[in-house]
């Protein structure tokens, strides 16, 4: 093997190995990482982790879009376990997928769907890992649409304003989306995420003993809302 080969290795490597301690910081000091502190964990002088992650903006990013692609293999798996036509058993699994994930990587769903990090914008190279679980959720409504067994809402049902949000927000991301089949399927992906969060940050768990059936009964609701048969 080659010196260049060698080295890209072992620079692939520490960046691994950076990240991974880095995640370990997520789970027990939240998402205001120290480079100082991780590079302190990895037996290393601060200026030295510089090499490798130019800045604590950066390794953020590299790990919103890790834990933004893991949510999305996870729906998108679930996803395609589900008979094609089976809408709603395709919400369900997707639902379940996401909250599973969320439960087995807090740090990382809190990284994403917790407070804003001060100081830190999201850069353009997160949009299209971040819209994975959406246009999942989307991919069932289309299907859906194509195959007869989902009937749009009315359209008045949606204010102008409103009407008119949606249509470009439909023009940009899904055309030939109904506006008012997408805002009943943002409601439902909305609420998902502040069922999952709730659960994740302990809101109900007090009061709640059995959340598998709380969260199905939910979703089954949020299917219900859509329109899903």
């Amino acid at each position: 093997m080659s010196a260049p080969s060698i080295r890209a290795r072992v620079r692939a490597e520490m960046i691994d190995e950076i990240k991974t301690v880095a995640r370990r910081h997520l789970a027990t000091d939240g998402a205001n990482l120290s480079l100082r502190a991780v590079a302190r964990d990895m037996g290393m002088v601060s200026s030295a982790i510089y090499r490798y992650v130019p800045s604590r903006d950066e390794l953020l990013t590299a790990l919103i879009i890790e834990a933004y692609d893991a949510l999305g293999d996870a729906v998108e798996t679930a996803d395609t376990g589900v008979d094609r036509l089976d809408l709603r058993g395709r919400w369900h699994a997707v639902c379940r997928a996401a909250r599973g994930w969320a439960l087995a990587h807090p740090a990382e769903y809190a990284l994403l769907y917790g407070s804003p990090v001060p100081g830190y914008a999201a850069p353009e190279d997160t949009v299209a890992p971040a819209q994975r679980p959406p246009v999942t959720l989307v991919g069932i409504l289309r299907d859906g649409l194509a195959a007869g067994l989902l009937t749009p809402p009315p359209a008045g049902e949606l204010t102008a304003p409103l009407r008119d949000d949606l249509a470009e927000l439909a023009d940009a991301f899904f055309p030939g989306l109904p506006e008012a089949l997408l805002a009943r399927g943002m409601a439902g992906w909305t609420q998902l995420f502040g069922l999952i969060s709730f659960e994740l940050f302990g809101r109900i768990n007090e009061s709640l003993k059995h959340r598998d059936a709380y969260f199905d009964h939910q979703t089954a609701l949020m299917a219900d809302l859509i329109g899903l048969p």
